[in-house]
This record gives structure tokens, sequence and C-alpha cells, in this order.
């Protein structure tokens, strides 16, 4: 059996839906629908058993079923949350007990981090410490934990892998809100005839955009190489401007138009302008795949969008 924490969420729930690709459905899931629109995202995963989140004590569940792995997804991952207690106890000290009990029943580990622990990324994008300085609480839960991991991992036998996402765009991302990605807000802006929204200067803030299908295709590969642990970025390697992505949906939507407006002061400072992933660490590791080009997720996610609001069908 497996548990995927957040798979309720963009990325969990993707990665449900990629576990049965491959015939496997002995999942549970583990989230809360607090935002009831989120059950949108189960409507075509097959898995055993829906916990909420507040009903799962790691420890006893893990203790009394035999679980091979947990996929760890579940944070709040609001970058712009303020509240660092309700950060670091979510996001901390929820892995720290999950983490913890998987390693007392010798069950697999693997989670979710943040290319956001790289800071402005002044040092580079490459896992070690000299490149990681993070701007915002959300970021600092994620690099917190990250440390956690690295202090422990060398002395333990049960894999833990972690993966620091660069910026994942594709379905199931509906319920994020301001944190969906740009791919998702410039097509809802296209559908209700707004213009595109860019921020100024926009041409020169560049991203690792990686689709959701490339971010399951990774956890996979860790799922299915139990003897690999450690920390790896999970991005395509390349940068590209946000105005890549508008320029694909003009292809697409002709008649679409974009409007430029004020970088927000509340981003000043803690915004990264630019990040692009260093993936050698995962190809030495052995993963061999492509990532696929930005124009090509976009487009893909565009078909998506337009025949079931992006959600899976």
């Amino acid at each position: 059996m497996i548990i995927v924490t957040g798979g309720a969420g963009f990325i969990g729930s993707n990665i449900v839906r990629g576990l049965n690709e491959r015939g496997i459905n002995d999942v549970y899931i583990v989230d809360n629908l607090t935002l009831g629109s989120k059950h949108k995202n189960l409507n075509r995963l097959i898995f055993n058993d829906f916990i909420d989140k507040s009903d799962f004590d790691a420890e006893t569940f893990l203790s009394k079923n035999k679980i091979e792995a947990v996929f760890h997804q579940g944070a709040c991952s609001n970058t712009m949350e303020q509240d660092g207690k309700f950060m670091m106890k979510n996001n901390f000290e929820y892995s720290k007990n999950i983490l913890n009990a998987c390693l007392k029943n010798k069950v697999r580990f693997l989670y979710a981090s943040s290319a956001s622990v790289y800071g402005n990324g002044d040092k580079g994008f490459i896992e070690k410490d000299i490149c990681e300085y993070p701007l915002n609480v959300y970021a600092y839960s994620k690099f917190l934990f990250d440390k956690y991991i690295s202090r422990i991992i060398g002395a333990v036998n049960t894999q833990i892998a972690g993966l620091r996402y660069f910026n994942v765009y594709g379905p199931q991302e509906n319920h994020k809100g301001k944190m969906a990605s740009v791919a998702f807000h410039m097509f809802n802006q296209i559908k209700s005839g707004q213009p595109m929204k860019l921020f100024e200067g926009s041409e020169n803030f560049k991203r690792d955009f990686i689709y959701v299908d490339d971010v399951v295709s990774v956890n996979i590969f860790l799922y299915l190489n139990p003897n690999i642990s450690g920390i790896f970025n999970c991005g395509s390697g390349r940068s590209e401007s946000f105005c890549k992505i508008s320029e694909v949906m003009i292809e697409h939507y002709p008649e679409a138009k974009i409007e430029t407006i004020p970088f927000p002061d509340s981003l000043k400072g803690k915004y990264q302008t630019f990040t692009k992933a260093d993936i050698r660490k995962l190809r030495v590791v052995g993963y061999k795949k492509a990532f696929m080009p930005l124009s090509k997720g976009i487009k893909k996610y565009i078909k998506i969008l337009e025949a079931s609001e992006g959600y899976l069908v």
C-alpha cells in the first residue's frame, strides 16, 4: 500500500494518477477538503480510502498497515503566508512527524521540497548549502526540513528522497487561487475577455517551468528505485521568460491582448526573478528522460483546460 499526503492537491493528485496508470491502485489519500471544490481532483482517481489530515495518526496507521512508501506532498504552499508559526507547524513539524513514523516502521519516504529554498539564486541552483537562502517563511519551512533530512539521511537504511520543485504547471491546480501557475491565470483571463496580465519587467523575469507530468515521472522513478536517496532538483534545466507563455497563448488565441501591471510592493524582496534547475545530480542517479519544452507543455495544458476546465477526465 502507498500513502499520498496532499493527494487531493495539485501534484499529489497527479502522482496518484501516475500510480494508477502503472496499475497501482492500493493507495490511501491523506488531505483535507475544507475547500470542497478540491473533490474534483479526486473524481478520476482510483484509491482505497480518503483520510482527513486531522484524523491521520501516521505512527499508528503505519504500525497497523503494510505500507510500502509515503509520497508526502501535503503542505501549505502559499508563498505569501506571513504566519510563521502556522507555516512551521504545518510544513516542518508535520513533515517530521510523518518522516519519523516512516523510519520507525521502515517505510520509504518521498517528499516535496521547493526551489524557493534558493532565494534569488545569486549562488546558483545546485543542491549545496552555499546556494540556499530562503526569502519567505514558506521557503524557510522547506529549507529547514531539508536540513533536518540532510542530518539523518546518511545514518538510515530506509529510502528518503526529496524533490525541489521549480515552477510546476498543468492540470488539477484550479484550487490554488493566486498560487496557480501563470498559464492557468492567463487562460482564464483570456476566457473572461480580459487581457493577460504581466508584471512590469516580466521580459526579464525568467523561471524554470516544468510540466506536472515530468514531476510525476521523476517521483515514479524514485519510487521504482528504492536504493536512491537524497535531495534533488526537479526542474527542466531551462529558464524562460513569463512572456514566452503569453506568446504561446497568443498563438492559440490570436485575439488575446497583454496588459502590463505594476510590480506589487508586497513581493519586493520576496520574489524569485530567475530560476534554473541544475539537474546534474538527478541525471547522475539515472533519470534519463527529457523534460517537456515549455511551448509543448503549454499547448498540451490548453487542450485540457478547454476540454475539462483543467481537470483529469
